[in-house]
């Protein structure tokens, strides 16, 4: 684990409002008839435009991710690839994107309906970004990642949803992936970390519908809940600091999603 200095800390802020910026621009998109591969490239080209590198692109593994955007539709739940698929009112379409400025990443995810949804997807929105709000929340009241893990999982399970064990939030800073890992449930399994003044993290609830079983399909990239039910997402980048919690990926007033009693930043 990688603990940062105020002033990386505040780096890392820099990142994270200029991803805010590039989150507004995808978000203009998301409307009936738009493709995901539209949303992706003003996405990219955002991210060029202001000297940014766009962190998912040529991602290594069986094939090397080839998009800014992860952009995933109804039950894929992260990595989906940009392609011609029209969006169409009733999806719901996951927004995950990445950046690098001066040397430091910030990493945001947010979930958005399409048209009108029907009430368990709107329940489904609802439930997984309280999972992230009380998870801000919370770091500033416990010390160790544990008891926050329990209580993401408790507010999913309580309203009848899974949550996704494979896949879990990360550490964060001059690389994309660091240490610690940082999982949406309990398990005695898992590893724990304290919680601490210079962490900063990736917390990334993943909720589902139905199981919690996922697979990834042909493309190498897309993983999708196994009953093919819908799939939510929502992340920030938080720092904790000396005062508490401080949200990274917020907007300049402290604005955007599960945005709660977290320290503006």
């Amino acid at each position: 684990m990688k603990l940062k200095s105020d002033k990386e800390i505040q780096l890392i802020r820099q990142a994270g409002l200029l991803l805010w910026e590039t989150h507004q621009v995808a978000a203009e998109m998301v409307e009936a008839g738009v493709t995901t591969h539209d949303i992706n490239q003003a996405v990219e080209e955002f991210i060029q435009f202001n000297k940014a590198e766009p962190l998912f692109k040529g991602v290594p593994g069986t094939v090397p991710f080839p998009a800014a955007t992860c952009i995933s539709v109804n039950e894929e739940i992260v990595h989906g690839i940009p392609s011609k698929r029209q969006l169409k009112n009733g999806d719901i379409v996951s927004l995950d994107i990445g950046i690098r400025l001066n040397g430091w990443c910030a990493d945001a995810a947010v979930t958005y309906p399409v048209g009108e949804i029907d009430a368990e997807k709107q329940k489904l929105l609802q439930i997984t970004e309280e999972c992230l709000r009380k998870a801000i929340e919370l770091l500033g009241e416990n010390s160790r990642w544990k008891f926050i893990g329990k209580k993401i999982q408790k507010v999913a399970e309580h309203a009848g949803f899974s949550v996704v064990r494979e896949l879990v939030g990360h550490g964060i800073g001059r690389s994309l992936w660091e240490k610690p890992q940082v999982p949406n449930y309990f398990s005695e399994q898992v590893s724990d970390f304290r919680i601490k003044p210079g962490l900063v993290i990736a917390i990334e609830p993943m909720i589902n519908v139905g199981t919690k079983e996922i697979e990834t399909l042909s493309d190498h990239w897309t993983i999708v809940t196994r009953d093919r039910k819908p799939s939510a997402h929502f992340e920030h980048t938080i720092a904790m600091t000396k005062s508490g919690p401080m949200v990274l990926t917020c907007g300049p007033n402290g604005e955007g999603w599960a945005m709660g009693n977290g320290k503006k930043g």
